[in-house]
Formats: C-alpha cells, structure tokens, sequence
C-alpha cells in the first residue's frame, strides 16, 4: 500500500515515464502516430512501417531523414528533450508535428524498445537498447541514413494496460488508420505499410493531392469528389469535399489537417455541417479538409496527444470552410466552351404566318356544312372508380393488417401515398415503407440462407478506406446470407458479383460504405451474430429506400400490399412511421358530422 502521510516528494523517473505514457501511448496506434510524426519532422523522404499482431508485437518505423548522432541518441530518451522548440515562445507558434520531447521515453518506458540511427555526415551509426525504460546496451552500428525505431512487447510491463487492448484486427485497423491520415497529409512523402509481414501499401512520392487520394482510396472515391479552395482573412481553406447528390453514410471519411497536422476542432465539424446542403438522415459528406494559418494563429497544445487544436479566430476559420464549400458545390455558369443549346429557326419565332391566298370574286362563299351525326364529339367516358384491394379474411392472414380493404387515392408532390381504408384515410411514407419491407426480407433470408439473387452483367469492385474495409470484413458473411456474392479483392477492394433480387439495380459502392459506416457508428458492441445480422439488415434497407425511384399507382399499391404483410408495418427500422392513420370517426369529429 502506497504511503500517504501528506508530504510532497519528487517521482522516480521510471513511475514519471509511465504516467507519461498513459497520456501518450493509448494502444500501438499511438506508437506508430508518435514515430511517423518525428520521421516527418526529420526532413524523411520515405517512410517504412511495419506492425505485428495488431502491434502488440511489433511497431517498426523506418525513415531517411536527418538521422541523430550518438549524444543525440542517448539524450532523446530522457523527459522533455527535444529538438524542436528552445524557447517558451516557441510554443506560441509550433509549425512541428511533435515538440513536447515526452513521446520516446514514454514509449521505451513500457517496451523492450531499439533506436538505430545515422546522420549523412558520418559513417557510422549508433544503436541503443532500451526495457522497459532501463537503459540496456549502446553501440556502434552500420545503417543507412536516417532512423529506424523497433517497438517490441509493447505494455510488456503494464499487463494491466495490456489486458485493455482489442483484438489484433482492430488494433491493426486503428495503426492503419494514422497511416491514412499522415499520407494524405504529406503527397510528397513515399509510405509503405506491411501488416504481419504482408505488403499493404506502397505509395511513391506524388506531386499533388490528388494523385495520393486516388493512389489511398481508388479512383472511384476520387471522381466522388471536388476540389475545394478559398481564403479568408488570413486562413486558407482547401482540399475536396463529396458531390452533394452521392449518399456516403457518417462523417469517418472526414479527413481535417491544420497546418498538415491531423487535427479536430469543434468550429471545423460545425462549418462543414453548416455550409453543406441538408440531406437526408443527417448524412455528412466525405472530406478532405486543409486549413492554413500562421503558427500563431493555431494553439496545438490544447491536448497530449495533440488531437485537438483551439483557433485564435474561429469566426475566420469557419468562412473560409463555408466558402470553399459554397464555391465547390455551386452549379458552374454557363460558358461560351460548352456547347449552345440548339436554337429554334428563326422563321419559327419572328415571321408571321403566311396569309392564305385570296378566294376568287366568283366563289360563293359558304357557311360551314354541318359534321355528320357519326363524328360529333362525345363527352369522354367517365373515370373508372378506385380499385378497392381487399385481403384474405382468414384470421391468421388479417390478425396484423392494419386495415382490411384499402383504395390507392393519389400521391402527393413530395411522393406521399394518400389511401382510403375501411377506417379512415392514410397516409403512407415510401422510403421509410420500403425500408421495413426490405429489412424483413433480408433478415428473412438472413434466417433461412435462401435469398433471389440478381447476377451483376459485370462485377462491380468497391475500394474502401483502410477502416470501412477492415470492419466490411467482419460481415461478409451476413451480407452473403441476404444474397450478396462477395469477397475480398485485394488491398481494401470487394467483388460483387450479385445483389439481393430486392436491390436490383443499386449501387454496390453505396451499399457498402453505408454497412461499414453504420458498423463504425454502432461501435464494438458485442451482440452476437444476430446483432450483426441485423445491423447490416438496417443498413442495406436504408440504402435501399433512398436511391429508389419514384412511384407509379401500380408500384404504390403493391408497395401498401407487402407493407400491410410486414410483421411491423407501421415504423422502419430506425424507428421512424412508415404512416400517418387518421380514423373515420376523428374525421367525423373534426367536420362536426357526428352532432
């Protein structure tokens, strides 16, 4: 038992350490984040990185940056060593990734950790061996130029902080994740990644942008996308932002980087929701966000592990991101390059119509002769009246319809169904009515394995984020049960050789970033099978009723038929009513026909 008798005392060094690494290292994500940012800050040109077992263990990061010299070496392993501020003023305006000097001792101090390193002006390297923060070996060593940092057996020490990480996969999805955002935010920088001794990426130097977005994410992602730039004051805004007529499903392809530094701060979320249009379900648009300031205008220092920044102005910030925005997704003018609308013969607009010739003088002229009794214009036939549909009368068949009969009446402008029943009118929602259709049929063939499938003419290959894909996989088989036929193609890519009968002529693409989306909001719930089942259920149903078109009378009365089947007929999945019932008897009321 720790003693307690009030006096103040100066921690050991190894007990400061790992209190710094509980701020600093979280899980091997945060190794690999704290090791590329300094390789970054080195001046690298390429960056290697390695993981094994999610991290746990192995995290190597590999650079040709400056390199350190012996002393160097030795000092960075202690607290606050660092080469990248000298000063207190220099925190007022940090234009490095990493400055706080704490992140190398932290690590070493809960690893059996190996630093090996060269300048370009010497011919010789230097080796030091760290565990478990006590200092093991230093020594001479043949390397290239720059650093190679080894983490091994990370919270080799720490089994209680061990014991708190996730699975390999999902250790590994986060690694990957940091690899994402540090090579979107620096294009100029080669990266390559390796996962249990497979190569995952390997992306050369680009020139611009949009070259490494394509080289991450694909160039299907890549076409979704406009470019976005505009200046405000002294803050630059700048990047891509999604068509607004796509459909992603959450805000996890938001990609913000302040001053090239991965960052979040709450007047960045809340510009972006703001200046983009409203869609449906609070859908977000995919991002990649850039915003530029001078060092001083940005405070880095607001948390450890540098996640969030505080702007000095955030009102200048938030209109140059609106004004990036608002010019990316305004319609284009009209120019004179674009081909001219086909114009209508002038002789159509401006002559008048010829006179007919003049009758000669000796021509009677007649009053027109009657039409005979057989072409006279008969009224039209009367409409025929609604089609009453009525359902079976078994009582098993009508115990959980809403309604006996109904009559289709008409659809309103926005596409509502308007429907006459045995006790009262309806009003029916399409989206949220296909929704709970759908979803009870995918859970149906889910239940049974036996779902129509619809053979795609060409399989479609969907490339996903290093994220959506990792959490896509972990659900192929439910999506398999409802009909889809899947499978992993490569680096974050999925063939899709067929859909569910039901999502006939769907896009694959929307479908399953909408799943892996979802999956990401719903978090690591642990539910079982039938959770998953259901959550994917939900989401491809989701997808389903918004990219449907609209409806003829025939489509809307066969869509009220297999809503009035459904064993929840009156919500979607979300929760949300699929219909609005007003009874003959309030109707009654409200007219004052029942005094």
């Amino acid at each position: 038992m720790a003693r307690r008798d009030g006096h103040v005392r100066v921690l050991p060094l190894h007990v400061a350490n790992k209190i710094a690494a509980g701020e600093v290292v979280e899980r091997p994500a945060s190794v690999v984040k704290e090791l590329v940012e300094n390789a970054i800050d080195a001046g690298a040109k390429n960056v290697k990185i390695a993981i094994v077992q999610g991290g746990r263990k192995l995290v190597s990061v590999q650079d040709d940056g400056c390199g350190m010299t012996r002393d160097d070496a030795l000092l960075c392993l202690e607290r606050q060593a660092t080469s990248k501020i000298l000063d207190v003023d220099d925190i007022e305006k940090i234009d490095t990734l990493g400055f706080r000097g704490e992140a190398i001792p932290s690590i070493a101090s809960v690893s059996r950790f190996t630093l090996t390193t060269r300048r370009r002006d010497t011919d010789e390297g230097t080796a030091v061996q760290v565990n478990a923060g006590v200092l093991a070996e230093v020594r001479a060593a043949g390397c290239p130029p720059g650093t190679l940092v080894e983490v091994r057996d990370l919270f080799c020490n720490v089994p209680a902080r061990r014991k708190f990480l996730k699975s390999f996969a999902t250790e590994e999805n986060h690694a990957k994740q940091i690899f994402t955002v540090h090579a979107l935010a620096n294009p100029g920088i080669g990266f390559s990644l390796s996962v249990d001794g497979r190569e995952l990426y390997r992306l050369a130097p680009s020139e611009s942008l949009e070259g490494r977005v394509r080289d991450l994410f694909g160039p299907a992602f890549t076409a979704d996308l406009l470019k976005m730039d505009a200046t405000h004051a002294q803050v630059r805004a700048h990047g891509f932002i999604e068509k607004p007529n796509l459909l992603q499903p959450t805000r996890h392809d938001q990609h913000v980087f302040v001053n090239g530094r991965p960052a979040s701060a709450p007047a960045v979320a809340y510009a972006l929701r703001e200046a983009y249009p409203n869609r449906a379900g609070n859908v977000r648009p995919a991002a990649i966000l850039f915003i530029d300031l001078p060092p001083g205008e940005v405070d880095v220092n607001v948390h450890p592990t540098k996640r969030e920044v505080r702007f000095r102005n955030a009102n200048d910030v938030k209109a140059a991101i609106a004004e990036a925005v608002g010019k990316a997704i305004k319609p284009q003018p009209f120019s004179k390059s674009d081909p001219e609308p086909a114009a209508r013969p002038a002789a159509a607009v401006q002559a008048p119509p010829e006179a007919p010739p003049p009758r000669p003088a000796q021509e009677p002229v007649l009053p027109p002769p009657p039409r005979p009794a057989q072409e006279r214009v008969l009224p039209p036939p009367p409409e025929p009246a609604p089609v009453q549909i009525e359902f079976a009368t078994s009582p098993d068949s009508t115990a959980s319809r809403p309604w006996i009969w109904f009559r289709y009446l008409a659809q309103t402008a926005k596409g509502f169904v308007l429907l006459e029943t045995d006790a009262g009118l309806v009003t029916v929602n399409p989206r949220a009515a296909r929704e709970r259709i759908a979803y009870e049929r995918l859970l149906d063939a889910a239940k049974d394995s036996q779902c129509p499938s619809q053979q795609l003419l060409i399989p479609e290959t969907v490339r996903l984020s290093p994220g959506d894909s990792a959490r896509l996989s972990s659900v192929l088989p439910a999506l398999r049960a409802m009909g889809f036929a899947i499978e992993e193609f490569g680096r974050d890519t999925f063939k899709v050789d067929a859909v569910p009968q039901i999502l006939d002529g769907l896009d694959a693409r929307g479908v399953l970033a909408t799943v892996s989306g979802d999956l990401a909001e719903a978090g690591a719930r642990r539910g079982g099978e039938r959770w998953r089942e259901e959550l994917v259920a939900k989401s491809v149903a989701k997808s389903f009723a918004g990219a449907s078109s609209a409806l003829t009378e025939e489509g809307a009365v066969k869509m009220v038929e297999s809503l009035c089947s459904a064993r929840m007929p009156y919500v979607c999945p979300r929760g949300k009513p699929t219909l609005f019932f007003i009874s003959n008897r309030e109707l009654n009321r409200k007219f004052a026909l029942d005094r």
